[in-house]
């Protein structure tokens, strides 16, 4: 399928960054993508782990339920999981559960047993510590794959959004849970947007991904996609930009932007090359 990118820029630390001028291009380059990144997973492991966030990106992965890929996806390889997740109810309209269900897990056949929310009935700190259970488990059967430099899980896909403020997940910039080095799923309770309470992956686990791609659109989010790129440090506090952070070890990012949200960014700077 002919991609229609204004800009395509691969960058010194294996990572692509893709520019579209209108949403319908990108979903329809997001979903190209994610059924490739699909089919290699499952033809090389037989399972396609993909995790995902909240906000819009689940609206931008539209295309998959539509021909051809809602026909020719195995989608009963597919097992899903969240990057993050609010503390609420799976019915809340806060919940990317909910928000999931809806826009995707209604419209193709995933299978609800590969399918792995949050509990909504534990606390917090309870339903953290039970979802990274249930991911040690399925990395023992290597359901989800596994790091061999730091035996984190290796999810075929992690799919990010970026914040005003460049965090990522629900890792927020200054955030005590970014130094985690051996948790695999934390808890917060301090969310500077509401929801307070949040389960969100650490950073270990996000980079030890295969794959992993960063959605930004719109104009606020031109400053902390530039920060977490460029080389430069102009603008926001950029060492402590939870998406700078994301720098997968042994995998691939692949950024996702919108004319908008790529803006600032400078063509001639040292951080990426045409």
């Amino acid at each position: 399928m002919e991609r229609e990118i204004m800009a395509s820029y691969e960058t010194k630390k294996n990572c692509e960054i893709r520019i579209f001028e209108r949403s319908d291009e990108m979903a329809t380059d997001l979903a190209e993508y994610i059924s490739q990144v699909s089919e290699i997973s499952v033809k090389e492991r037989g399972y396609f782990a993909i995790a995902l966030s909240g906000g819009p990106l689940v609206q931008f992965m539209r295309n998959l339920c539509e021909p051809p890929y809602s026909k020719t996806l195995d989608w009963s390889k597919w097992y899903i999981f969240w990057a993050e997740e609010r503390a609420v109810a799976k019915n809340h309209v806060d919940s990317n559960y909910k928000l999931t269900k809806e826009e995707l897990l209604f419209k193709v056949p995933i299978l609800s047993s590969h399918v792995y929310p949050i509990n909504d009935n534990a606390t917090v700190e309870e339903a953290a510590t039970e979802y990274e259970f249930v991911i040690r488990q399925l990395v023992k059967v290597r359901t989800v794959g596994v790091s061999e430099s730091n035996d984190c899980p290796k999810f075929d896909l992690i799919v990010l959004n970026i914040g005003s403020d460049g965090h990522v997940a629900s890792l927020f910039p200054n955030h005590p849970a970014l130094e985690l080095k051996d948790d695999w799923v934390t808890y917060i309770t301090d969310s500077p947007e509401p929801p307070p309470e949040r389960i969100t992956f650490t950073l270990p686990v996000i980079n030890s991904a295969s794959n992993i791609a960063i959605i930004a659109t719109g104009e606020d989010k031109a400053k902390p996609v530039s920060s977490a790129i460029s080389n430069r440090s102009e603008g926001l506090d950029v060492p402590s930009i939870p998406a700078r952070m994301v720098q997968p070890a042994e995998g691939r990012l692949v950024w996702f932007l919108d004319k908008a949200a790529a803006s600032s960014l400078d063509a001639k700077n040292d951080a990426y090359e045409h």
